[in-house]
């Protein structure tokens, strides 16, 4: 199928789902179908209606960036149908803003659904923003440290490790990986969000801290997710044998980090320890939603 069939297919749906109360419109009169009408998109967007035709139709390819952007703020879409909406028009959608740090309802329920799993979302850019008890107890609570060191990239680049808490070590294989995979999505946000100073500042201190990041950075690799394995050196549990795999929430740009111990192994034993340890906050906070 065609770029410019599938923007026209996009735009035909996309203008079914808006509500036409949602932005002005009588929901009421005799409506064949669900959602605007063309008259409507058109008029709220700026453009003809035959021109709206002509996109829908695959007749007209190329709709300027105004265009676009009136489209992706009528038509109430979120980030991802944002990024689609330019991509089938064969442009490249603008930065917008900062790497966002807000937890979706519904990622929240879920960590507070994962009490048996150590849990934690991160930003865009790798920082620390929510986690679940059992995550505290294995690695620390990201807010007992410093804010920089609350960053996934900065705490290990710059080998921060505050005294009293976990580290984690990996072998040769995963930690080439691992850094490769943080240089990526560093990258990633850092050309997304130019705006953000914060992540500006983050790529420029770690540029300058590490020679190995450095060198990442100048390779201008992407790199795909996939499981991962570490070893957690718990202060009182000692060493913790772990399986992660990171989840991506592309409508909020967040990480979801989970990290699992294969059953029946002395490492479910050490977690099912700390378990035991916020067992009865857990109980304490069962109904809450």
């Amino acid at each position: 199928m065609k770029t410019q069939t599938e923007l026209g297919a996009a735009l035909r749906a996309w203008r079914g789902r808006v509500r036409p109360a949602d932005i002005g419109f009588a929901a009421g009169g005799d409506r064949r179908v669900p959602g605007l009408r063309r008259e409507e998109l058109a008029l709220t967007v700026g453009i003809s209606v035959d021109y709206l035709v002509q996109l829908e139709q695959g007749r007209a390819t190329t709709p300027s960036p105004q265009v676009l952007g009136a489209f992706a703020q009528v038509l109430r879409l979120n980030a991802v149908d944002r990024e689609l909406l330019y991509r089938l028009a064969g442009a490249v959608a603008p930065a917008s803003g900062s790497v966002p740090s807000e937890v979706p309802r519904g990622v929240q329920r879920m960590i507070d659904r994962m009490s048996d799993t150590p849990v934690a979302v991160f930003t865009a850019s790798w920082d620390a923003v929510q986690w679940n008890p059992l995550w505290g107890e294995l690695f620390g609570s990201p807010t007992e440290h410093r804010a920089r060191a609350n960053n996934l990239a900065w705490g290990h680049f710059a080998a921060v490790n505050p005294g009293g808490t976990s580290r984690v070590e990996r072998d040769a294989d995963q930690t080439d990986a691992f850094e490769r995979r943080m240089v990526a999505d560093l990258r990633r946000a850092r050309d997304r969000y130019p705006d953000d100073r914060a992540v500006a500042e983050l790529v420029s201190g770690l540029r300058d801290a590490n020679p190995r990041f450095d060198d990442l950075w100048s390779r201008y690799e992407t790199v795909p997710a996939g499981r991962s394995r570490k070893t957690v050196v718990h202060p009182e549990l000692g060493e913790i044998t772990l399986d992660c795999d990171i989840l991506t929430i592309e409508c909020a740009d967040l990480h979801i980090v989970l990290n699992w111990a294969e059953p029946g192994t002395p490492d479910a034993d050490k977690l099912d320890r700390l378990r035991e340890r916020i067992a009865p906050l857990s109980r304490s906070g069962a109904g809450q939603d």
